[in-house]
């Protein structure tokens, strides 16, 4: 019923019309508004007036400014970051270790035999380039068909603007010899030594025989024949089946010679083992996935995991590997180790202490910052998934790389991981990858485009390390330390191990401090408010209450508006009207007059009926009632004639 009396009323003042004007909506809210400028404008003599409406205008452009700025620094969603220190039982970190060598030479030397021939033929020429001094007539012949997909190359730079290949396997090998110009292709690296004469390069192609070629320069020979030997040996390690190269890994039993963890025994049963592409078979101490992660009962090395592990470097790969010791890294657990960014190296022939510390960093999500929680927001499929990890960065730009590969080269780079029906590449199915693999890691774009796409994690653990390291065994103790551990894994009395292949670990928590990074966010929306009320209070004297008459009066403008638009469409309408009909109509008065002197007519003419009625006199328009809007009265009746 109320709601009915309402629209009533309101349709009563539509007829009616605003009843009042702008000028005395403003007058009425500038006389009763609780804000202080506007009732100093209308009660003011005419010059006062003026300078309170100039003030008045000068401080509301403030207010609003100010507002502007505070708005859009609450938008921007800053954070800050706070520190805090707590102490709690914590737990003990999942701790990879690997070996720096990824397989055993004597596993893998049938495959990389011609390889080698090819490689040490090439150093033989690069370190004896005169004819002669060569001892390669004595050998069998080599097989060039590995060198002619990825060769090396010698660069002559006595011309800076027109530097010459020289081909290493050409049998008139001088500086006559079979050279090929580079055109204006000025080599890449140190260029600051006079004394040297040639650079070793890796000429990468887009396919054998092609002129789109580019160089890979290094500054020294050690540093080229890595990157050759590498890309050679991916080639032909890609097409070997993952359990083959498994078994060609060293194996738990023969690298992890003992074991303790705090008071308590392991072996490497204790430890899960993966497949690393870079370093072979890896083993991780307490990564959780089967078995609940382990607590540190206390801080300090007494309290920590200690191990001996063997890494034969005596079977190392000659030219793959040019580093010896064990690599291992600490990380969360159902985290992928990512070694060859993270880890570090632990020396033969020492003991190894590592004091951890743990940061935890709590990142805030959306929209103060781009990070994600699980991976799943990410618009790059996580290959690592298949190994049951956790989301990482590391994983993502990796993952977002061998997708780049897959659809640029059409194959999959050996040290990642593989997306379903895709193969690694090789030279044989794919004789231009490297060079669409050199391209494509060295494009800024490609880069770019997986750093857009992966996002940080917005919860993460750090260990913080503190390395020392100390000759193990030391000379006293070497002779019988090595004959116990010969023992134990050989079951021999002679002794099979020594300080070459040797590595003592001991991993424990420094302090059970931990300390917690935290975002929080710089402006929260009880800021802004108090701040906007501030800026409003501080300019202009107002409040909360001082906005709400502002609204007030804006919606009573507003109805004073839509009235006025209907008061004007009714006019117009009404013009329109006039408009078709531009005489008056007829009043009653005259319409009863006008039928009277019809009547009388009739009498007139001898009372004939009103179908025999006599016509009109010439000139004389018939009348039309239909045009009128009044129907005519009718005053004499139906028998209003005369009888």
């Amino acid at each position: 019923m109320n709601l009915k009396k309402y629209f009533v009323r309101a349709l009563h003042r539509l007829q009616k019309g605003p009843g009042y004007t702008y000028k005395e909506l403003l007058v009425w809210y500038c006389d009763n508004t609780n804000t202080h400028g506007p009732k100093r404008i209308i009660k003011e003599g005419p010059k006062k007036k003026l300078i309170w409406f100039f003030l008045t205008l000068l401080f509301a452009s403030l207010v609003f400014w100010q507002w502007g700025i505070l708005i859009n620094t609450y938008l921007s969603y800053n954070v800050t970051s706070s520190l805090s220190i707590g102490f709690k039982t914590m737990k003990f970190p999942a701790v990879t270790v690997c070996n720096a060598n990824p397989f055993k030479y004597s596993e893998v030397k049938h495959l990389l035999k011609e390889l080698d021939r090819l490689i040490e033929a090439a150093l033989e020429r690069i370190l004896q380039p005169a004819p002669g001094n060569s001892s390669e007539n004595a050998s069998p012949p080599l097989d060039l068909r590995l060198w002619h997909q990825i060769p090396l190359v010698l660069i002559d730079e006595h011309d800076k603007d027109n530097p010459v290949i020289l081909d290493i396997f050409e049998s008139n090998q001088t500086a006559g010899g079979n050279q090929t110009t580079v055109g204006n292709q000025t080599a890449a690296g140190d260029q600051t030594s006079a004394e040297k004469k040639y650079k070793l390069a890796v000429k990468l192609c887009s396919h054998q025989g092609s002129d789109n070629c580019t160089y890979r320069n290094f500054t020294s020979a050690a540093q080229a024949v890595t990157e050759w030997y590498i890309l050679q040996s991916t080639s032909i390690l890609s097409k070997v089946p993952l359990q083959e190269r498994i078994r060609m890994g060293y194996q738990a039993e023969d690298m992890i010679l003992a074991c303790l963890y705090g008071a308590e025994p392991c072996n490497y049963k204790n430890f899960t083992q993966i497949y690393h592409p870079d370093h072979g078979n890896c083993y991780i101490f307490n990564w959780g996935m089967d078995e609940e992660a382990l607590n540190s009962s206390n801080p300090g090395a007494e309290f920590g995991l200690k191990l001996i592990l063997d890494i034969s470097q005596q079977d190392y790969i000659p030219y793959l590997s040019s580093a010896a010791g064990a690599r291992l890294m600490l990380h969360q657990q159902k985290s992928f180790p990512f070694l060859k960014d993270q880890g570090i190296y632990a020396m033969a022939g020492t003991e190894t202490s590592i004091g951890v510390l743990v940061d935890e960093l709590e990142r805030m999500g959306y929209p103060y910052s781009d990070c994600t929680n699980n991976g799943s927001d990410v618009p790059v499929k996580n290959l690592y998934s298949q190994y049951n990890t956790s989301y990482s960065i590391q994983a993502c730009l990796r993952s977002c790389f061998q997708s780049h590969m897959t659809e640029i080269c059409g194959c999959g780079h050996y040290m990642f991981p593989l997306p379903e029906g895709v193969n690694y590449c090789n030279n044989e199915d794919n004789p231009g990858w490297a060079y669409c693999y050199s391209s494509l890691r060295s494009s800024i774009t490609h880069r770019q485009i997986c750093i857009d796409s992966c996002k940080e994690t917005c919860n993460d653990t750090q260990y913080k390390m503190t390395i020392s390291m100390a000759d193990w065994p030391s000379e006293a103790s070497e002779d019988w330390i090595f004959h116990i551990l010969s023992y134990e894994r050989d079951m021999s009395t002679n002794v099979t191990l020594d300080r070459n292949g040797i590595i003592k670990l001991n991993i424990y928590f420094q302090e059970y401090n931990y300390r917690t990074i935290s975002e929080s966010a710089a402006t929260t929306i009880v800021w802004l408010l108090s701040s906007l009320g501030g800026q409003f209070g501080f300019w202009m004297g107002g409040s909360v209450l001082c906005l709400i008459e502002f609204g007030e009066i804006i919606i009573d403008s507003l109805w004073i508006t839509v009235i006025n638009v209907i008061s004007w469409c009714k006019g117009l309408k009404q013009k329109r009207a006039q408009a078709q009909y531009p005489d008056a109509p007829p009043t009653v008065s005259e319409l009863v007059e006008a039928h009277t002197n019809l009547g009388f007519q009739h009498e007139d003419a001898g009372a004939l009926p009103r179908d025999e009625a006599l016509p009109p006199e010439p000139g004389t328009p018939p009348p039309n009632y239909d045009s009128l809007r009044v129907q005519p009265l009718d005053v004499l009746g139906p028998d209003s004639d005369t009888e």
